[in-house]
């Protein structure tokens, strides 16, 4: 019998059967919808469901890796399982506010992530016929919610003072120089006529 070098632990997979001509394999987001940008609040009870068709994968994948990348330049594991998932998977659901109570060391920070989803041969894998091929296509945002202000300890920042900001712009100043000059001409000019 001949050693294939997996010691009888794991079985292989042939991709002789696999035509060279095929595409390599794919996925589709269908959720959230890719027309915009979703945003996400970083809050108790609020989970986000990421969900995808394959497309053209022939070989299935052990399994799926999801990450999402921040814009901070953290990497973040999405979903319960550290970000590995099932290959036969087609969603993952990630709840952001229990992941910011157990990782107090990496937390989501408000800001643009884009997902990477790749299977077991890892991110950047060479692409190959009907294997799947990494996707990094969804972008979505992570914001955290302000916290509630009662209306009498409120003050708007850009309206203390506001009269003072237009007061001095030089438009206000020529505006009422010009209508200070037109009111002291007409005056003048109506004085003159009742002689």
């Amino acid at each position: 019998m001949a050693d294939n070098g997996n010691n009888g632990n794991t079985p292989t997979t042939s991709t002789s059967s696999i035509p060279q001509t095929a595409a390599a394999g794919g996925l589709t987001i269908t959720k959230p919808p890719q027309t915009a940008t979703s945003y996400y609040k970083i809050a108790a009870s609020n989970t986000v469901t990421f969900a995808w068709n394959f497309t053209d994968v022939l070989v299935t994948p052990t399994s799926l890796t999801v990450h999402a990348y921040g814009e901070n330049g953290n990497t973040y594991p999405v979903g319960g399982t550290d970000g590995v998932i099932p290959g036969t998977a087609t969603e993952v659901a990630w709840d952001l506010w229990s992941y910011q109570q157990a990782h107090p060391d990496l937390p989501l920070a408000p800001g643009k992530y884009v997902l990477h989803i790749w299977d077991d041969r890892g991110p950047g894998a060479a692409r190959a016929a009907g294997m799947l091929q990494e996707n990094s296509a969804l972008q979505f945002a992570l914001y955290t919610p302000l916290p509630y202000t009662p209306l009498e300890s409120w003050t708007c920042a850009s309206c203390n003072g506001a009269w003072s900001d237009y007061a001095t712009h030089p438009a206000a100043v020529s505006l009422t120089v010009t209508v200070l000059v037109m009111f002291l001409s007409g005056y003048s000019l109506i004085r003159q006529a009742m002689r």
